[in-house]
């Protein structure tokens, strides 16, 4: 029988895994780099040694534990799996509730800046009526929802775990947001659970929202060539820690599981990559505690290998978006790669804002604009 009891949850790392950490980090064997090349091969040697000691000699991970304790977490058992979640009640009765979906390589880490302002409006300058009731699971095989103990946990699955989950809460009304996977599960939420789903909004784009083969360059305009452009890039030079994930997940956890450094430098080419502008360090537009947190929850949990199974998950078994008649707001922040045309092909666009900063995590980078852009898109859906 099914466990359907919600836990308590409270992070507790015993200090002997943050004492091996820092062994690891100080024992690390460094490659050697080739003079002049930068960023242009990855991740460059002297910018890695530097954040690997800052990691080992100057960030606290107490202060983050704090924080997400000071946080309402969960645990229950949903079709074979853990899911943590963050579950925090808005103090207006009136709040819809909102379920927060982050993608890969982040975590529930990334919202810390966006719950209060969604929960509790009126503290932050905003109008009781745009509270909500924020829900943040980890997903399945990511951070304290993982390892996944069996396959098939693609992002179809995901969701239909996820409105479950909603459904255990009370919540018989409900809006889905996400980013990167999240902006896959969000509209397969929509898909599975229609329902119940009011509308989905949705961050850092791609399947069911870009054109796949080619295009017709002469109707694009100049937002979404540059767009079209970006993603090319990523098929071409970016794609590689996807081919692996998708292909051989397996192989490429030993290393990431087993070196901090490796890890570390796995997570953060993607926050250099996909921030904006891409061309500036990460630490120009996330804070890098911050970042070294959400590795944390990768490290600490030893879910590398389980969260890179979602991409093979997606390759081999997902199930391709169909139409899906479910509201859809998107917010295209500077970085991100949807276009309008083609994600009308499969969802109700109702909503679409393009911004000139930002990037692919949203919630860390822009939170106020993200938070905007939330609380205007489901004003008309509540």
């Amino acid at each position: 029988m099914t466990n359907t009891d919600i836990r308590p949850f409270r992070v507790d790392v015993p200090q002997s895994e943050l004492d091996d950490l820092n062994r690891r980090l100080a024992a690390t064997r460094w490659p050697d780099q080739l003079p002049g090349t930068e960023w242009t091969r990855g991740v460059p040697l002297g910018y890695l040694r530097e954040l690997a000691e800052h990691w080992r000699t100057s960030y606290d991970w107490r202060v983050h534990e704090k924080q997400l304790n000071d946080l309402p977490q969960y645990v229950t058992e949903i079709d074979g799996a853990t899911v943590h979640f963050v579950h925090v009640r808005s103090p207006e009765p009136g709040a819809l509730p909102l379920v927060l979906t982050h993608g890969w390589p982040g975590s529930v880490v990334e919202f810390l800046d966006v719950l209060g302002p969604l929960t509790d409006p009126v503290a932050h300058g905003g109008d009781a009526a745009d509270a909500f009731h924020v829900v943040i699971p980890s997903l399945p095989g990511f951070g304290f929802s993982g390892p996944t103990r069996d396959a098939g946990w693609d992002t179809r699955r995901i969701a239909r775990a996820l409105a479950e989950l909603m459904a255990r809460l009370g919540y018989e009304r409900y809006g889905a947001q996400g980013g990167d996977f999240g902006a896959l599960v969000s509209p397969d939420l929509g898909r599975v659970d229609g329902e119940h789903v009011v509308g989905v909004h949705v961050n850092a784009a791609t399947v069911g929202f870009i054109p796949f083969g080619g295009v017709d360059e002469d109707t694009l305009t100049d937002v979404e060539k540059a767009r079209w452009a970006r993603q090319q890039k990523f098929q071409h030079e970016g794609n590689g820690y996807f081919q692996v994930q998708a292909t051989r997940p397996q192989t490429i956890a030993y290393s990431l599981t087993d070196s901090p450094v490796g890890q570390l430098a796995w997570i953060v080419e993607k926050f250099k990559e996909w921030t904006h502008p891409a061309t500036d360090l990460p630490e120009a537009s996330v804070d890098r505690d911050r970042m070294l947190t959400n590795v944390m929850l990768y490290w600490l949990t030893g879910t590398a290998g389980s969260a890179a199974r979602l991409y093979y998950e997606n390759m081999h078994v997902g199930e391709w978006p169909y139409r899906t008649e479910v509201p859809t707001g998107v917010a295209a922040f500077a970085e991100d790669i949807p276009i309008r045309r083609y994600a009308e092909e499969t969802n109700t666009i109702t909503h679409w804002t393009d911004f000139d900063t930002g990037g692919h995590f949203a919630a860390m980078e822009a939170p106020g604009l993200l938070v905007g852009d939330v609380r205007e898109f489901f004003r008309g859906l509540r």
